[in-house]
């Protein structure tokens, strides 16, 4: 992959409107630079070029919700069990095409929408704890290494918890954080990450604090009741950018 002029601004300009959305929401940054970068490139190297970034915006987000021991604590098992997901996730994408997997996502999460909609709740979530724990996790891992969009899956499985938005927060990007260490060993150990893609991951990185911290400070003036609705809102573009992605 080369580094023109005209890539390097437009990951730039990815880079920070995906880091304002996810400072602000707590969540989204894989979910919208993915399937954008992925319009100048291939699905693969969209997902090698943001993993760097990820890694850094999945802390701040952690940490800026605070506990982050106590976060690591109590979600742990949740994201143990997505990286095992997403271990497998990345090795399929590796030697195959995920355009099939993210026309399955997009249509879960219209499926999630519907539900939503006409308040029919998934009352066995709730229920059955363990094992709502273990399918929403190994299914977030596996989109997540499939097509870099995990928390979707999570934010599904965190609004039929009755998680608060600090709990959402804190819960998918802990997730994402282990499944992407994962994923990020396993691209090393195939030798995917050029000279190239290193240097355009760690430039972006100032990029990135930047956006952050503007999103940052949005959040914390989003109400609860909002935020839910920009949550959904989100989903259904994520859903509707999938579907175009893989369809055209």
């Amino acid at each position: 992959m080369e580094l023109s002029v005209e890539f390097i601004i437009i990951f730039s300009l990815i880079l920070f409107v995906s880091s304002l959305v996810h400072g602000t929401v707590g969540f989204g940054f894989p979910m919208i630079a993915t399937p954008l970068l992925a319009m100048v490139t291939d699905m693969k190297t969209a997902i090698i070029c943001i993993a760097i970034p990820t890694l850094l915006i999945n802390l701040i987000s952690i940490f800026s919700e605070g506990n982050f021991l106590q976060a690591v604590k109590r979600f742990y098992p949740l994201a143990i069990i997505g990286m095992v997901g997403s271990a497998i996730g990345t090795q399929i994408l590796i030697y195959s095409s995920s355009e099939l997997f993210k026309l399955l996502l997009a249509f879960s999460i219209l499926l999630y929408l519907f539900i939503q909609k006409f308040k029919i709740e998934m009352k066995w979530i709730r229920q059955k704890k363990k094992l709502s724990m273990v399918v929403f996790g190994l299914l977030a891992g596996i989109i997540g290494g499939l097509t870099n969009v995990m928390a979707s899956i999570l934010i599904i499985y965190s609004l039929e918890s009755k998680h608060t938005k600090k709990e959402i927060i804190q819960s998918t990007n802990l997730c994402f954080l282990f499944g992407k260490i994962t994923q990020i060993i396993l691209f090393s150990f195939h030798g995917s990450f050029t000279q190239e893609i290193l240097i355009s991951s760690f430039s972006g990185l100032i990029v990135v604090i930047i956006a952050m911290f503007i999103g940052l400070k949005i959040k914390d003036k989003i109400p609860k009741e909002a935020y839910i609705k920009v949550v959904k809102v989100i989903l259904f573009l994520i859903a509707s950018i999938l579907i175009f992605q893989t369809v055209i």
